[in-house]
């Protein structure tokens, strides 16, 4: 069974950075790619950034495009995203995903597997 979980969020000034780990187990992921989604409140669900496990191929929302970036490191089996020049507008609770069908995507659809997500506040 695949666990993701998130960790790593809190609360920030605005200007300030953050990274989230989300902790992968329960498969091989070689051939997964892992998305950052997030959700603020009152709004629906959202993409931020996603990645192949192989490292090959990132993609990343105009949003955060500049300011936050993916990676994972192999041997603990985690992924991280460092979100730098965060703003208010990047308060959400942040979810980790991961998808093997249908190639790497901002679709929520295509993701299987989903985290329970790590809270994070950007204070003005």
């Amino acid at each position: 069974q695949v666990q993701l979980v998130e960790s790593g969020g809190g609360s920030v000034q605005a200007g300030g950075s953050l990274r989230l780990s989300c902790a992968a187990s329960g498969r091989t992921f070689t051939s997964y790619f892992i998305g950052w989604f997030r959700q603020a409140p009152g709004k629906e669900r959202e993409f931020a950034a996603a990645m192949t496990w192989s490292g090959g191929r990132t993609l990343y929302a105009d949003s955060v495009k500049g300011r936050f970036a993916i990676s994972r490191d192999n041997a603990k089996n985690t992924v991280y995203l460092q979100m730098n020049s965060l703003k208010p507008e990047d308060t959400a609770v942040y979810f980790c995903a991961a998808g093997i069908m249908n190639g790497i995507g901002a679709g929520q659809q295509r993701y299987n597997y989903w985290g329970q997500g790590t809270q994070v506040t950007v204070s003005s």
